[in-house]
């Protein structure tokens, strides 16, 4: 049995999104969904980090 290879047709412009996506980011995820070994969706999450507020506060939070 064989596993037949689809061509890679990953073009400039969905490398130059994910690129622009993870430059973007101090803390977060950058999920690439993948449909029929084709990329059909880039998902940015974004995260804020609170570390050093909690130093400063000495403690503190919320």
């Amino acid at each position: 049995m064989s596993v037949k290879q689809q061509p890679n047709i990953v073009n400039d412009a969905i490398i130059k999104e994910i690129h622009d996506a993870v430059r973007s980011l101090t803390y977060g995820t950058v999920t690439i969904k993948i449909h029929d070994a084709r990329i059909i969706q880039i998902e940015v999450t974004e995260r804020t980090r609170f570390d050093d507020a909690w130093k400063i506060e000495e403690g503190g939070g919320i």
